[in-house]
């Protein structure tokens, strides 16, 4: 049977689609492989865990779906639906290869010795994360912004760090959110206001700044801020005075001892 020059033109057409989505598989694949290689060459693994299990000579699809703390969207195609490396003694700052990870949605990282700042472009590393968690590390600096751009995540666990600043009022704005915890850390300022209600007084134990929600109002933490930034300078003003007024330094100390205790 003779084909005609349609036919020939859609059989044509047909190659080149199976032809381009083939290279695009094959480039999600060497993406998510290279994605785990910058992981591990930018983290320190004293307990060589990592050196020990993700090895990167083998050919067989799905391959790295066996590294430890790696989870599939299939197990016998390498695109990366979580990555699970929680107290593993792992060093160094906050691995900028998951980019390459381009489907996915879970990473932990918790209860490392990971420090340095959490990147401004987070929303762009990881885009379609439902779940983060960085918890018990040293992380410091602010709480980026963007964040908040990370729509769909339902879980964000900053806790045990040495997060400094506020809580950007953004994150507000993640309607997915069902926990959050930045516990234990160098925050202030007014909480978010979260809808649907997240958890509670808990989330925000052990930054003595913070205030708003379930902590209390921010009226009468700036008041009481207030009142002892007046008491200060009072005191110190007194002190001065005496002094100038020719009061020894015994004088001056049990005064103060006995009117500022």
């Amino acid at each position: 049977m003779l084909l005609t020059g349609r036919d020939l033109c859609n059989v044509f057409l047909a190659g080149v689609f199976l032809l381009l989505l083939s290279c695009r598989v094959i480039s999600g694949v060497e993406s998510d492989i290279n994605c785990l290689r910058s992981i591990k060459a930018s983290l320190e693994d004293p307990m060589d865990l990592l050196t020990s299990s993700w090895v990167f000579n083998n050919e067989t699809e799905g391959f790295i779906c066996n590294f430890l703390g790696v989870e599939c969207w299939h197990p016998y195609e390498s695109k990366v639906l979580n990555i699970k490396l929680g107290d593993l003694g792992l060093k160094g700052q906050f691995p900028r290869g998951v980019v390459n990870c381009t489907s996915l949605t879970g990473l932990d990282l918790s209860s490392n010795s990971l420090s340095g700042t959490i990147p401004d472009d987070i929303d762009q590393l990881s885009h379609y994360l439902t779940s983060l968690d960085l918890s018990s590390n040293s992380f410091s600096g602010p709480i980026p912004r963007n964040i908040s751009n990370c729509t769909f995540l339902n879980v964000l666990k900053l806790d045990n760090n040495k997060f400094t600043g506020q809580i950007p009022a953004e994150l507000g704005q993640l309607s997915r959110l069902k926990t959050f915890s930045v516990a234990n850390n160098q925050l202030s300022g007014p909480i978010p206001v979260f809808n649907p209600k997240v958890d509670g007084a808990d989330s925000y134990a052990n930054n003595p700044g913070l205030c708003g929600g379930s902590l209390g109002g921010c009226q009468a933490a700036a008041k009481n801020k207030l009142s002892n930034d007046l008491v200060r300078v009072f005191k110190s003003y007194t002190i001065v005075m005496l002094g100038a007024l020719g009061f020894g330094i015994g004088f001056v100390s049990s005064f103060s001892f006995f009117v500022f205790r």
